[in-house]
């Protein structure tokens, strides 16, 4: 991998992680809960979010946001 696919696929990454820290804190989770994401690039330059072990009612809130977001997003399709 040459250096402009690694800092490319780490710039995604980079801005993955940082899209979720923002969705994180709209949902009022602490601060505890955003720093432990990591963006990461694999040898071949797939950009990753690293997010870690979390709480069980933190990820609890997570999976309620995205399943209201999808809810949301279907009703305004149809």
């Amino acid at each position: 991998m040459d250096m402009q696919t690694w800092r490319d696929s780490r710039t995604r990454a980079q801005d993955a992680a940082n899209g979720l820290r923002d969705a994180l804190a709209s949902l009022g989770l602490p601060e505890r809960v955003q720093r432990h994401l990591r963006p990461m690039v694999t040898h071949s330059g797939t950009p990753f979010v690293h997010v870690g072990i979390r709480k069980a009612e933190d990820v609890e809130r997570m999976a309620n946001a995205l399943r209201n977001s999808t809810a949301a997003s279907q009703e305004t399709r149809s």
